[in-house]
């Protein structure tokens, strides 16, 4: 008996055909939507495969397939354009962001360009104080490393989908996932889609893999005024 993994894992799975066809098997690779009452794969073309459970004869899980430093920076500044905040401004490499009212995205520091450095805090803080704000950065991951000790007050993952074969014109979708939306996002152009998720939200994060997301990568928060004396 077949023991499936959870659906939004990558896989291949190797089915029976129907009878008389040639080769009398074959693969299916992509990423698991469901396996009741049919099992449906989701490939790399946007195709998904629909076969009946009895006619599987083998299974194996996939490792999520690698992302590089630069594919976190492209999808970051794509986020970062969608939720550009009330006023932002550049900073030795970091985009800033201020929004009195606006979500933790809208209003914190990113490291979006590869020259930013820590011993920039201590400016970034300035710029917040003199809005009055509390100073935030958010750092995804491998974009920058946080000195030892840095307190981490939220971590988010940024789940992602191909929407069409090709092309990389993202669109950003609310935790209220549904597959209309991903249809919709599809009809206006976009071939990629992310959604944002709180790291500890299971039951979100279970529902964007049963609709073919994949993890891409973390980000942290941290409040940027306990590191504002770091040194260079």
């Amino acid at each position: 008996m077949v023991s499936w993994p959870d659906p939004g894992t990558r896989v291949t799975v190797r089915y029976r055909r129907a009878e008389g066809s040639v080769p009398p098997l074959t693969d299916a690779v992509g990423v698991l939507l469901a396996v009741d009452p049919l099992v449906r794969v989701r490939t790399k073309t946007g195709a998904v495969v629909e076969f009946a459970p009895a006619d599987v004869v083998a299974l194996r899980a996939l490792t999520d397939a690698p992302v590089r430093t630069s594919d976190i920076r492209a999808l970051e500044r794509a986020a970062a354009a969608a939720c550009p905040g009330d006023e932002h401004t550049w900073l030795d490499g970091w985009l800033l962001r201020a929004g009195p009212g606006a979500g933790p995205a809208a209003n914190s520091a990113m490291p979006l360009d590869i020259s930013a450095r820590i011993t920039a805090i201590p400016e970034i803080v300035a710029w917040y104080e003199r809005r009055g704000l509390a100073p935030r950065l958010v750092v995804p991951e491998r974009l920058l490393s946080l000195p030892p000790g840095a307190t981490v007050e939220l971590t988010e993952q940024i789940l992602v989908r191909d929407l069409a074969p090709g092309g990389t014109r993202w669109v950003g979708l609310s935790a209220a996932l549904h597959e209309d939306a991903l249809a919709r996002a599809a009809s206006r152009g976009a071939t990629r889609a992310f959604v944002e998720l709180d790291d500890g939200d299971a039951d979100r994060i279970a529902l964007a893999r049963s609709l073919g997301f994949r993890l891409h990568h973390r980000r942290r928060y941290v409040p940027a005024r306990r590191l504002d004396s770091v040194e260079p």
